[in-house]
């Protein structure tokens, strides 16, 4: 979008807000932006190059989108239909529903045997596996009986086993709020995160507590709760710094500082401010530099290699596709888990997609979706990507394409 193209754009918006007669910061409000970046907007000086930026702000409008945008692609019909329901952790929602270990408070009892320790940290470790690979059904089923276990165990067991078993339970908690933020279930991972919290406490590890908040504003983001994720993170981040500063920093507090440093960037890249993203990029860079590998501590992926794929991601928020495409060149995914690596080239899909170049969008997601089928068919921004290739290609539509919207749902 040029300069000229992008003062047109912003005035034809400030004329549609002010014929609904709402001031920018009511609208700004209604679409979860600040007025800042609508005023920029308005001036010309913010672009808008994202299709679902462009259908929030004509929703916003109360106009159809090509009012807004005239060279937009029309909408489908099936476009206007409610999106199906899409959702494979039903039992864990059931789990996390009640309370899990209510005969055990009728009738306290002390009946915990410590031979079963190793099998319910297998079970952790199995949750884990299978949320980082997107396998969401089978992360359900697990959930139905590990969650029980564990909350039972915390109630019946000696004093000397209390600590590990609240930390197994904060680890499979945040592994349920990661789930349920992939496959848009915000409310479900705000109290998975919040119960997370709370266990890590009781386990003594206050990284875990951490660790939790991280879930936490991942929750908030999913809400469109962005001054609350950005409240949020940036109090554990100058609580971490300040410890940083004055204590010999582990490799675990690195990883937690630098991954609520990405978040910081994310919720900033979804409020399109550009300067403040990449502040946070790039401290989020030196942190990295500082533990000098990829690591997985609290099951975070942080390292050089994760802080690269936010900046991709970021990018893309910010509709900056030829900055995500370049960071991406040449980045290695080797070790990361294959829901990261659908991840990125998910990203790459949209990146395409802002260019226009729509056959290399496709082969993302076909890669994506080889590598983790159900992230590409749960996930909302999959989702929204396949429908925009179907709706541009119209007609035209190759059979792998609308293939890929059955799979996803997302076919027009």
């Amino acid at each position: 979008m040029s300069s000229e193209e992008r003062r047109a754009f912003g005035a034809r918006v400030a004329d549609l807000r002010k014929q609904r007669g709402v001031t920018q910061g009511e609208l700004a409000t209604a679409i979860g932006r600040t007025a800042s970046w609508l005023s920029q907007v308005e001036r010309g000086i913010q672009p808008v190059n994202r299709l679902d930026v462009l259908r929030l702000l004509a929703d916003g409008l109360g106009v159809p989108l090509q009012v807004l945008q005239p060279d937009a692609p029309a909408p489908a019909e099936a476009e206007t239909a409610s999106e199906p329901d899409t959702n494979d952790l039903d039992q864990a929602r059931l789990v996390l529903s009640g309370h899990s270990a209510l005969d055990v408070l009728l009738n306290p009892r002390q009946d915990f045997r410590p031979d079963s320790l190793a099998e319910l940290r297998a079970s952790v470790d199995r949750i884990w596996q299978l949320t980082h690979g997107g396998q969401f059904a089978e992360l359900s089923a697990a959930m139905s009986s590990s969650v029980p276990l564990l909350e039972r165990a915390v109630r019946t067991a000696p004093d000397e086993y209390l600590p590990e078993l609240h930390d197994l339970l904060a680890r499979i908690y945040q592994a349920l709020s990661a789930a349920f933020v992939r496959q848009n279930e915000a409310d479900a991972a705000w109290v998975a995160a919040d119960r997370a919290i709370r266990e890590a406490e009781l386990s003594g590890s206050t990284l875990g507590v951490f660790a939790g908040i991280y879930r936490l504003c991942h929750a908030f983001v999913r809400l469109k709760r962005l001054d609350q994720a950005e409240h949020t993170a940036a109090k554990a981040v100058s609580a971490l710094l300040q410890h940083v500063e004055s204590n010999e920093p582990t490799p675990q507090h690195l990883s937690v500082l630098g991954s609520l440093h990405l978040m910081l960037a994310l919720v900033h890249a979804r409020l399109g401010e550009r300067a403040s993203t990449r502040r946070q990029i790039d401290a989020a860079r030196s942190v990295a530099s500082l533990l000098g590998e990829n690591r997985n501590d609290f099951n975070l992926e942080f390292g050089p290699t994760n802080v690269e794929i936010q900046a991709v991601s970021t990018a893309v928020e910010l509709g900056d596709a030829g900055e995500a495409l370049d960071i991406a060149n040449g980045l290695r995914m080797d070790g990361l888990s294959s829901e990261r690596q659908a991840r990125l080239l998910m990203d790459l899909g949209r990146a395409h997609v802002q260019r226009r170049q729509y056959a290399d969008s496709l082969d993302c997601l076909l890669r994506a979706e080889e590598l983790a089928p159900e992230v590409i068919h749960t996930h909302a921004a999959a989702r929204a990507v396949v429908r925009d290739l179907v709706l541009v290609a119209g007609r035209t539509a190759s059979d792998r394409l609308r293939a890929l919207a059955e799979r996803t749902d997302s076919l027009a």
